[in-house]
C-alpha cells in the first residue's frame, strides 16, 4: 500500500496540521499556548525561542505523539501516522515562534511563511524569490507587501519542495517501518530536521539576534 503524495494532497495535510496547531487537539497546547509557556521564561526573545526549539526537537523523536487522540481521524488523506505527527510538531513549533515574534497566525501570509520554514535551508531561496530579505525580523508592513500572486507562487514552490522530502517512496516506507508507539521517528533525521526548521523559523519571525 505504498502511495506517493501529490501536491494537492500534501497541501491539505499542511492545512490540517496548521488548523490543529492553531485550534488545538485534546491534551495538547495550541501554538499560542505553547508560545506563552516559553515567553514567561527568563532571557531574550531569541533565547526563549531556542528553548522552545530544543523542547520540540525531543518531541520530534517521540513516536505516537498524536496517535490515540483522535487527530488522525480527521486527516484529509491517508499517510503514515508518524509522518503526520512530525509535520504537526514542526508546524506547531513554527507557528508558536511566529506568535512569539508578534505575528497574527490567522493571517494567510503568515501561514504561508510558516510553510516556507518547513523548507529549511531552501526557505531563504523561496523568500528571496518573493523579493523579501531574510535575516531580519519581518514587519507587518513587509508581510503585507507580499502580493496575492506571490503568495500563490510561494505556496506552490513550498509544496513541490516538500514533495521531494515527504512525497517519495522512501519517505512513506520510512513511516511504515517505524513502530507505532514507544519507538523513534526516523531517529536523528527528524531531530536534525526539526532543529533546522526551528532555527529557520526563529531567524524569519524573530531574527538571528534579539
Amino acid at each position: 500500500m505504498t502511495k506517493s503524495l501529490n501536491h494537492p494532497a500534501l497541501m491539505k495535510i499542511l492545512d490540517w496540521a496548521y488548523e490543529k496547531a492553531l485550534n488545538g487537539v485534546p491534551g495538547l497546547d495550541t501554538a499560542n499556548e505553547l508560545a506563552q509557556k516559553f515567553m514567561i521564561q527568563e532571557g531574550t526573545l531569541h533565547q526563549k525561542a531556542d528553548s522552545l526549539i530544543r523542547w520540540q526537537n525531543a518531541k520530534a523523536c517521540t513516536s505516537g505523539f498524536i496517535t490515540g487522540i483522535g487527530g488522525l481521524m480527521t486527516l484529509p488523506v491517508a499517510i503514515p501516522a508518524n509522518l503526520a505527527s512530525v509535520l504537526y510538531i514542526q508546524i506547531r513549533m513554527i507557528a508558536a515562534i511566529a506568535h512569539m515574534g508578534g505575528y497574527d497566525l490567522r493571517d494567510d501570509k503568515v501561514k504561508t511563511l510558516v510553510y516556507v520554514c518547513l523548507a529549511g535551508n531552501f526557505a531563504k531561496d523561496l523568500i528571496q524569490e518573493a523579493g523579501i530579505l531574510i535575516g531580519t525580523k519581518f514587519t507587518t508592513r513587509i508581510i503585507e507587501s507580499i502580493s496575492e500572486r506571490s503568495l500563490l507562487a510561494i505556496n506552490q514552490k513550498v509544496g513541490f519542495r516538500l514533495l521531494s522530502k515527504y512525497g517519495g517512496r522512501s519517505a512513506i516506507n520510512l513511516g511504515k517501518a517505524v513502530p507505532f508507539a514507544g519507538g523513534i521517528i526516523g531517529g536523528t533525521v527528524d531531530l536534525i530536521a526539526t532543529n533546522l526548521i526551528g532555527n529557520t523559523a526563529r531567524n524569519i519571525f524573530i531574527g538571528s539576534k534579539t
